[in-house]
Formats: structure tokens, sequence, C-alpha cells
């Protein structure tokens, strides 16, 4: 029996695929995306070993870059990964990769892998540490939704508990989110809300969680099992500034759905408003007024 050849995998179209006049900095030196290459055997690749930042980038500054590149060293230090560059160097090359792509507004994204290395997940199996910078355009929701607002559901996939890999570690073994964001599609919802084993909410697939309830704005505390989001830091300091009682409260479904106002927070979403969780209204299913004066106040603050 004669079969037809099947086409190679290498000639498949990619819709989703870069701009391939996208330059990435990659170990020291600026290359076409087209030529970036990550090794087979990285242990980024293999096991998911190595750390990252997303770090937004308005009117040609890096915001908030120094608390960026110390988070990132510190989530290395967790996973005894030796960042092969200081911080200095490393601010070096994420203005070389926004210069070369003519980035203004945009985005970046850092990342160090364990490096190439044999089979085996022991860390002493793996040498040279690798640095990539990615400087880009981003648009992770598009302007509609917050202006409508997210659908969101109670993902079943449970929040990686603290004393297992800490979610403070921005770690490049993201599926417990990705299993949760799939969860939030298939369920026809913008966005999926991840609680721990312990039934307390923690936060969305990639952003931080705040409820307003009477006159007070709530978020989990840290010890839940949540990342110490640099804009969630930001948000909790402008809702202080106006007034508003700020508390770290541990909080379970019931709230959510009660809450006057929800919105998340991250560097990619910035403030994104929800109304609805689990196909319950939160208030009247619109944005609330302090979700948008505080998104006014944050990009009143990320334009100075």
């Amino acid at each position: 029996m004669i079969t037809a050849p099947q086409p190679s995998l290498s000639t498949r179209v990619n819709p989703f695929a870069p701009d391939p006049n996208l330059q990435v900095w990659q170990d020291g030196e600026l290359i076409p995306v087209t030529e970036a290459k990550v090794s087979v055997f990285d242990h980024g690749l293999l096991y998911g070993d190595g750390v990252f930042e997303g770090i937004r980038i308005y009117n040609g500054k890096i915001f908030k870059e120094a608390e960026h590149i110390e988070r990132i060293y510190e989530s290395a230090k967790c996973i005894a990964l030796e960042i092969p560059m200081t911080p200095e160097q490393m601010r070096v090359a994420m203005r070389q990769a926004m210069e070369a792509n003519n980035i203004v507004d945009g985005y970046i994204r850092l990342l160090v892998t364990r490096g190439v290395g044999l089979l085996g997940i022991a860390i002493q199996k793996a040498a040279c540490p690798s640095v990539i910078v990615i400087a880009a355009s981003i648009e992770l929701y598009p302007a509609e939704v917050y202006e409508r607002g997210l659908n969101c559901i109670t993902a079943g996939t449970l929040r990686n508990h603290p004393q297992t890999v800490s979610p403070r570690v921005k770690s490049l073994n993201y599926l417990n989110n990705i299993l949760a964001k799939l969860e939030a599609t298939n369920a026809g919802a913008d966005e999926a809300i991840l609680f721990n084993p312990n039934g307390y909410a923690t936060e969305g697939t990639g952003d931080n969680l705040f409820i307003y309830k009477k006159g007070v704005l709530h978020t989990p505390p840290v010890s839940c099992g949540i990342l110490d989001g640099i804009t969630r830091e930001i948000v909790m300091e402008l809702a202080t500034k106006r007034g508003i009682e700020v508390r770290e409260s541990l909080l379970i479904r019931h709230d959510i759905y009660v809450a006057d106002e929800v919105f998340l927070t991250g560097t990619a979403a910035e403030i994104v408003p929800v109304v609805s969780l689990d196909k319950r209204l939160i208030k009247d299913g619109k944005p609330g007024p302090i979700t948008k004066q505080l998104t006014e106040d944050f990009i009143a603050y990320r334009s100075n």
C-alpha cells in the first residue's frame, strides 16, 4: 500500500508567530527572532526550570524596573538559580531590546533558564543559565473588556500550596494557571479565580484579586498562596491615599458573590473589572465607581 507523504512539522503555518522583524536579546547579543533558539536540552524547556518577569514600558520608560529586577533575583535565589549577570547588566539588556524594536509603550518578558544539561531533574546536571529579553507590544484584553468587565468562574484547579512551589516564585512552570484558564475558556468565561486547598480565594490565572464591600477594599494575604504583585501594591497605596480602608483578608466564594465591586490587577492587565462569578452578577453586573476611580489613579500614577 502506497501512502501519500506527510507534510513536515516544520512547514506548518503558525498564526500566532511573532513579527519576524522582532529582535530578541539572548545571552549577550541581539538576534532576529527567527534565529533565536533554545536547546531541546535546556532544563527550562525540559522541566520548566527557570524564572521570569513581565514588565511594562510606558512612554519609553521601564515601569517599576528596580522592583521587577529585585523580584526576579529573589525568585532565582529561591530555586538556587544563579543569574549570570548583574542587575545593572540586566537593565542594559532590557534597554537594548527596547531600542532595537522601537518600543515606546509595550512589554518586556525577562526569562532566566537553568541552562543546557543532561536528562534528569538534578540541578547539578545543568550549567550555563540562559537569559532572554523580549521587548514587544502587548494587549492582554481588548479595550471593550475594560468597559464591560470580566465574566469569571471558580476554577476546579486549586492554587499551588505555598509549601510546594511558592506562588511568590515566578517560575517557568505555569501549568497550574494554564489549566485554570482552560477551564474558563471551556466554560465560555473570560477568566477563572483559583482557590487554595483550604477553600480561600487566591487570585486569577495571572492577576491579583480585590473585592470592595461596604467601604473597605479587601485582597487575599500573601500567605494565602498568591504572588506579591507589584501592581497590587500600587493599588493598595492608591486606595489608601483615597481614604479607602484596605485589608488583607481571607475570602471565600460567598464574599466575592456579594461584593459591591471586584477587580483584578497585574502588570499586563493593569486594573480590569470583574462583573460576575459563576454566573452570579457582582452588584448590578457593571464595573463600579471605585474600580473606575482607581483605574484613573493608576493611569495618572504610571504616567508620571
